[in-house]
Order: structure tokens, then sequence, then C-alpha cells
């Protein structure tokens, strides 16, 4: 994972990954939820109640490049499925690859689990 990332940026970018990823996690738990309150079978639910595990993910900052790239995938055949949509649809795929680009940022589990670490050595 970390070979997918440079570094994890901190500072102001960082705060500005976790504000783009908690927004947009936020948004994809709204969404799966308004689309679970709907009558519909089993198949329809499954697939509904994939942007809340990607929202989740993205909240969490665990697996991040996978979460957005899964997410544009996901608004590709939403945009397709639901036509009328198709905007808000290319937004959120558009942010979801900028995401899968950019990295979690440092205040991530992500960024815990592949982050730079530093080893000290002692003297003998």
């Amino acid at each position: 994972m970390r070979r997918l990332f440079s570094t994890f940026a901190r500072g102001a970018p960082g705060a500005g990954l976790l504000l783009i990823r908690v927004a947009f996690g936020i948004d994809l738990l709204f969404q799966a939820v308004a689309d679970l309150t709907r009558e519909s079978g089993l198949e329809a639910d499954l697939l509904d109640a994939l942007p809340a595990v990607l929202g989740l993910l993205l909240l969490a900052g665990l697996w991040t490049p996978i979460a957005g790239a899964l997410v544009a995938i996901y608004s590709l055949v939403h945009a397709f499925a639901q036509p009328s949509d198709a905007w808000r649809s290319l937004l959120l795929g558009s942010v979801g690859i900028a995401i899968a680009l950019l990295g979690p940022g440092a205040w991530s589990i992500d960024a815990r689990l592949y982050g730079w670490k530093r080893i000290e050595l002692r003297d003998r």
C-alpha cells in the first residue's frame, strides 16, 4: 500500500484530504440509507449497501485507493442505470478517482498501517 503514495500528507493538505474523505463518506452513507429505505429485492439491497461500505472505508481512511476506485466504478454503473442522476454520479466518480490518486492523508488508518516508520537502532 505504501508504494501507492510518496508521502501521507500532513498539515493543511492532510486536513483537506480528511475533510474531503469525511464529506464524501457521509454523502455515500446518506445515499445508501436513502436507497435502502425503498422497497426492493435482495439483489438490489446488496447493490444499494455497497455505497455504505465504501463510505465507511473512506471515513476511516482504510484501503483508500481501492475504495476510491470502487466508488468511481459504482458511479459509472449508477450513471448508466439511472440517467436522470448522471451529473451527480459524474461528480461522485470524479471525487472517487481524485481520492484514489491523492491518498488518504496522515489522519487515516492507512497512514497508521502503511505509513513511514521510524526505526531506531541502539549502539552495542
